[in-house]
């Protein structure tokens, strides 16, 4: 499933980017919501059926994914409890045409640069997605946090081991799969909640490097502990303060990974021109959302052969010397200045 979800990401994700430049980005956001709509109608049948101020809004964006992340998994996990999976699907369709009416109300938004985006788009879908990936391969800041986020992912990335972790290892079952996984939701949420010290930070190169340390020391600290848990007997009274010691990593985690993502989408976004933006914002979605399924299909192959806590114990290793390589060859991209933003 992972997989198929990367693959549809990367092939969307891309075109989708040249389509938004070329197009009223309006008429698209109006069309893609629309999709997602149609989508959980789909969904709640079948159940039916029987079965500047950029950083700050990327903050503001990041905070309101965590609420969406802590609140939406609590939210369903009630109403599953109380009025089955039909009808939940059935508020998920309801609660949806919320956001598309709010992307309906929206004013046009044509591409602000035509004439370039007519030019892109006079050449093909394929060929402006290649402009913009060759204009990303150019640039160097831009690539990097590109290439710092592809690394971070890929070789530190714990979700696809908490069930397994919270369940068995620690022994609390779902309920523990789930504090663990609104722990990193809650660090992220606090972060944005507290960002404005980081929002003013000019360089944002270093931002983005020290808060995936962070990340790779946090991953790293709850492969810790989650070995330790491995080698106490079932019952045995350390595994609530191994679980404790646990939640805590996950939750500043997930703070480091919701600042990584602020100072990267600042970046990306005030130093792409805008008539590529579109393109480079499709290609963020994709190595954002698609390196964390690549990430979930290593961590899960090593954990086989290593067991959870030492693979995640080395992949947070690994993330902080695969970042500290990066920044030695590009060393530059430490010095970049949010208020001279050069690709």
């Amino acid at each position: 499933m992972g997989l198929l979800g990367l693959a549809a990401l990367v092939v969307a994700g891309l075109y989708g980017g040249a389509i938004a430049d070329r197009h009223d980005r309006r008429r698209v956001a109006l069309a893609s919501s629309a999709v997602m709509w149609l989508t959980t109608v789909g969904v709640a049948a079948q159940a039916w059926a029987g079965l500047e101020s950029v950083p700050a809004a990327n903050a503001l964006n990041m905070m309101t994914f965590s609420v969406a992340l802590m609140v939406g998994p609590m939210l369903g996990g009630v109403l599953v409890g109380t009025v089955g999976y039909a009808w939940t699907y059935s508020i998920d369709v309801v609660t949806c045409l919320a956001a598309l009416y709010a992307v309906w109300r929206l004013p046009s938004l044509p591409p602000p640069r035509a004439e370039a985006a007519a030019a892109s788009g006079a050449r093909g879908g394929l060929a402006s997605v290649v402009e913009g990936l060759r204009f990303l391969g150019s640039r160097p800041y831009l690539r990097m946090t590109f290439l710092a986020d592809i690394v971070t992912m890929t070789t530190a990335f714990p979700r696809a081991l908490l069930p397994a972790i919270g369940a068995v290892v620690l022994g609390g079952g779902g309920a523990a799969v789930g504090v663990l996984l609104a722990a990193m939701a809650a660090g992220a949420f606090l972060a944005g909640l507290f960002s404005a010290p980081f929002t003013r930070l000019h360089a944002q190169g270093w931002g983005v490097y020290v808060s995936i340390l962070v990340w790779g020391g946090a991953v790293a600290a709850f492969g810790g502990v989650v070995w330790w848990a491995q080698s106490l007997p079932d019952g045995d009274p350390r595994l609530t303060l191994a679980f404790a010691l646990a939640a805590l990593c996950m939750a500043v985690g997930g703070a480091a990974d919701s600042l990584s993502g602020v100072f990267r989408g600042s970046i990306l976004q005030s130093a792409t021109p805008d008539h590529l933006r579109g393109r480079l914002q499709g290609v963020f979605v994709v190595v954002v959302a698609g390196g964390p399924r690549l990430g979930e299909l290593i961590t899960g192959g090593a954990s086989v052969g290593l067991g959870e806590g030492p693979t995640l114990l080395a992949g947070g290793v690994l993330c902080i010397l695969g970042v500290s390589a990066l920044m030695r060859w590009q060393p530059g991209f430490l010095r970049y200045d949010a208020r001279n933003p050069t690709p």
